[in-house]
């Protein structure tokens, strides 16, 4: 593979031209499927200690290699779609729509708040990969060993359950009829299958489900931009710029676990999140194009090895490299994944809210029972076409990324040590989880709706401590030109505190909650305005405070300490860089 070509040559400052900077046209388009260019990793110079790579915490040193060329965003989309695959069957249709049509478009506000909240997260999750070409999980394993088994465990009692199956599988029977809808099962088990079988279209498994993913994101966005013409919920959107400004307005005796499962999944929220830096890596985002991509071993194909970590010279070269990454990496995910949630979730709260307002009904049920029968027969047929694919396509990337995620962490935590081979790891906890999504589902094991809104919940509460986590890692453990700017470092906390606040407002209302938990205790009363909380919820209280104040206090004193710290390193710094 190689990176000539014969482009005019624009000279940037210091004299490198635009050919050092980005790649060729025809490059570019291989990061349409996916670019891994092999190194000799053992034959690298190791990075030395020292503030022009980052800190490897007593761990694994990094080897020193160049920033790969940059190609353009119209090439890189991929992992940001199935992201947003992931989030239409959670939050945008689920969850958010819920909560409107039960309380008012007073919420709005929460929202696009969430999704922008998530933009940063994930984003800055990308960072690390992009830097260093290593996921996530790895980076936090140099901080402490214990937390990528943590978000393994509460990563299964988030995503563990197949709702979002069930769910599809309901809505396809009720839509075709070619079985009863008490008889969705039948429908889930092929739904698990196909899932599986989609993996064996290639020889690289990242490759099939962003495929697949872009062309059900392509089909949702078009319908529900139809319906939105169409479905007479028109007039709701003037209701919108008044909730979009209500900010901190929540309506009396909300379930809190509801509400941090909205904020969660405005956007994919929890677990899934965390799978965003091992997509960029298997897409070949900066450093992560010298990494292996999981390969097929049902289809022969050979192994490429994921290696330890990289690094590169802070030379002007790689700097302008490094800051026209970035730049492309945010351009991609804003372009497709805030864009796309923006479009079809205010569409789908817009019908809702039309349709459905006050229900007392669980998400899937206000649909096929309350929302459905009210439209004609267009628009009904394009509902059922747009909730379905919504449905799958998150089952789909649940599976997907819970599969990705957990595979990383038993690798990089045991497997690479004793010498597994990791596409088999992946291939084995596929089909696992494939299977024991067919139990429950053939078990009818019935997932009610207060679990989802737990597992939503869980995703919210482990989001506090992975964004103090990221927010810690990359202002301390990175150099100085790939650190995050000031304005993202304060997006960063800003995004800590928010899911802080709610999940102590959830804790509390947890253990103090005998209706539904079976246990009560008062003391441990948290209220929205904190002032009025029992002892023990004070003590919830000081302990967010101090999380908040630690996170803040170490990211500060990092980013701080490295200020002029890497020759040159201005090149590659901004506000938001």
């Amino acid at each position: 593979m190689t990176d000539d070509h014969d482009e005019p040559q624009v000279e940037t400052d210091g004299g490198l031209t635009e050919d050092d900077v980005h790649t060729t046209a025809e490059v570019g388009e291989q990061y349409r499927a996916t670019v891994y260019r092999d190194v000799d990793y053992e034959a690298l110079e190791v990075a030395p200690e020292t503030s022009e790579y980052p800190s490897t915490d007593g761990k694994w040193g990094f080897r020193k290699y160049d920033m790969p060329k940059v190609p353009k965003v119209s090439h890189l989309v991929g992992p940001s779609a199935i992201m947003l695959g992931a989030s239409l069957g959670s939050g945008e249709t689920m969850f958010w729509p819920t909560l409107v049509a039960q309380n008012g478009w007073g919420l709005y506000w929460a929202f696009w708040v969430g999704v922008i909240t998530q933009f940063f997260i994930n984003t800055e999750i990308q960072r690390w990969t992009i830097a260093t070409g290593e996921s996530i999980f790895r980076a936090f394993d140099r901080m402490n060993s214990i937390w990528p088994w943590f978000f393994l465990v509460a990563g299964f009692f988030h995503v563990g359950w197949p709702g979002w199956a069930a769910g599809a599988s309901e809505v396809f029977a009720v839509w075709t009829g070619v079985v009863p809808r008490e008889d969705w099962a039948i429908i889930g088990v092929v739904t698990m299958v196909l899932i599986w079988l989609s993996y064996q279209a290639g020889p690289i498994l990242y490759n099939a489900i962003e495929k697949a993913q872009l062309i059900l994101m392509i089909v949702a966005i078009f319908g529900a931009v139809v319906l939105a013409f169409i479905a007479g919920s028109v007039g709701q959107f003037a209701n919108i710029p008044a909730g979009a400004v209500n900010f901190g307005a929540l309506p009396q005796n909300m379930d809190i676990a509801t509400f941090l499962g909205g904020l969660a999944y405005a956007g994919a929220g929890g677990y899934i999140n965390l799978a965003q830096g091992i997509w960029a890596r298997e897409k070949g985002y900066g450093m992560g194009t010298y990494q292996g991509r999981i390969k097929n071993p049902l289809r022969g194909a050979e192994p490429e090895e994921v290696h330890g970590g990289f690094t590169f010279e802070p030379t002007e070269k790689n700097l302008l490299r490094w800051k026209q990454w970035w730049k492309v990496t945010q351009q991609e995910h804003f372009l497709t994944f805030v864009v796309g949630l923006l479009v079809v979730a205010t569409v789908a709260m817009t019908i809702s809210a039309q349709y459905a307002s006050g229900t007392d009904q669980g998400a899937i049920n206000m649909w096929l029972d309350v929302i459905i029968p009210q439209l004609g027969a267009l628009q009904q047929q394009l509902m059922y076409v747009v909730i379905f694919i919504a449905l799958f396509s998150t089952q789909y990337a649940i599976l997907e990324a819970f599969v990705r995620n957990s595979v990383d962490i038993i690798f990089e935590g045991y497997g690479r040590s004793a010498g597994w081979d990791l596409s088999r790891v992946f291939l084995g906890l596929l089909t696992l989880f494939t299977l024991w999504g067919i139990l429950i589902i053939v078990a009818q094991f019935q997932q009610p709706w207060i679990l989802l809104v737990i597992g939503a919940a869980i995703a919210g509460a482990m989001m506090w401590p992975y964004n103090a986590l990221v927010t810690i890692l990359n202002s301390t453990r990175l150099p100085e030109h790939t650190q995050p700017g000031w304005g993202r470092i304060i997006a960063m906390w800003w995004a800590t505190g928010f899911f802080g606040y709610f999940t102590i407002l959830l804790i509390g209302g947890v253990l103090n909650s005998p209706q539904a938990y079976g246990l009560s205790f008062p003391a441990f009363e948290t209220t929205v305005g904190i002032v009025g909380s029992g002892p023990g919820g004070y003590a919830l209280w000081v302990f967010a405070l101090v999380v908040q104040i630690y996170t803040m206090y170490r990211s500060a004193t990092g980013k701080m300490n490295a200020s002029g710290t890497v020759d040159g390193a201005d090149t590659a710094r901004g506000f938001l860089s």
